[in-house]
């Protein structure tokens, strides 16, 4: 059974920082892609950054500069390292993999961690 643990939310100002982690288990699974997604009230699901494995990673526009994506292999983990937090950042962020597509959404998902930037 594949799980996704996510960490690191929490509530941070304007101009803050905050670095989400999560930690892929499975016993025969190895990921291929893995990124993060967000969601906040009344908005879709969209795709902050993705990194698939020995390749560069991908940023949506309106964090580029701000966020850098990052992975541990051998610790089968995902990084969102968030600098330079704005409001519109707030959200719920989840971790998402699949081992067998180069593109996301892949067929695992986190639990969601809240991320709240107050002004």
């Amino acid at each position: 059974q594949v799980q996704l643990v996510e960490s690191g939310g929490g509530l941070v100002h304007s101009g803050g920082s905050l670095r989400l982690s999560c930690a892929v288990s499975g016993a025969t699974f190895s990921p291929y892609t893995m990124g993060w997604f967000r969601q906040s009230p009344g908005k879709q699901r969209e795709l902050v950054a993705a990194i698939p494995r020995g390749a560069s990673a991908m940023y949506a526009d309106s964090v580029k500069g701000r966020f850098t994506i990052s992975r541990d292999n051998a610790k089968n983990t995902v990084y969102l390292q968030m600098n330079n937090l704005k409001p519109e950042d707030t959200a719920v962020y989840y971790c998402n993999t699949d081992d067998g597509v180069a593109s996301l959404p892949g067929d695992y998902w986190g639990q969601g961690t809240q991320v709240t930037v107050s002004s």
